[in-house]
């Protein structure tokens, strides 16, 4: 079995090292569309327990809803993060040290500058493909903007720090997606909690 998982790993960076582009967007849309089957899993789970009376639909996976979450991960969480870790490691050159201000630099502007834009971007993208109006996305953006912000960093600023100290650039966007993954299954029940 351990052999098994290190040629399936050694196959993974070979394709990597060979399509890297193609290699991590594949790998989000899996990664994000199951967060989202787990959100899905969790949301269903809660409604059943639901002492307050509510009667939620439990009428399966939402295969669209599925779709989106790992359409966005494809076609949208990989590339952004590709191109942007790439721009980053050019304007800022990883360093062998991971204790230096460089590392914590690059944690201030992934944090503080890329991750507020970046929402933003989540929920737009997210809201477009659900049919949401403009006006729709703006009022969830009003409503929860700042919330998922704070949880964001309460994630994220380790994660990142962990991520650009420690990864090689080439497994950044892999560990990103394999945190994503918890962190889609917040977004997947903060964006559709009133979808009854």
């Amino acid at each position: 079995m351990i052999a098994g998982f290190e040629d399936a790993w050694s196959s993974y960076l070979t394709a990597l090292e060979s399509d890297p582009l193609l290699v991590k967007s594949i790998t989000a849309g899996i990664i994000l569309g199951a967060a989202d089957l787990s959100g899905q899993a969790i949301q269903s789970t809660l409604a059943a327990n639901d002492e307050s009376g509510t009667t939620v639909s439990s009428d399966g996976v939402d295969i669209a809803r599925f779709l989106r979450f790992a359409f966005f991960g494809f076609i949208l969480q990989a590339p952004w993060n590709h191109f942007y870790y790439l721009a980053l490691d050019g304007a800022l050159p990883p360093t062998e040290e991971p204790f230096t201000a460089t590392t914590g630099i690059k944690v201030a502007i992934d944090q503080f500058v890329q991750a507020p834009i970046f929402t933003v971007i989540i929920f737009s993208f997210l809201g477009f493909l659900e049919g949401k109006s403009t006006e729709d996305i703006k009022q969830q953006l009003d409503d929860d903007y700042v919330d998922t912000m704070l949880a964001n960093w309460k994630l994220w600023v380790p994660a990142t720090f962990v991520k650009i100290a420690f990864c090689p650039p080439i497994l950044r966007v892999l560990f990103l997606n394999v945190v994503f993954f918890f962190w889609s299954i917040f977004l997947s029940l903060k964006l559709n909690k009133t979808e009854e």
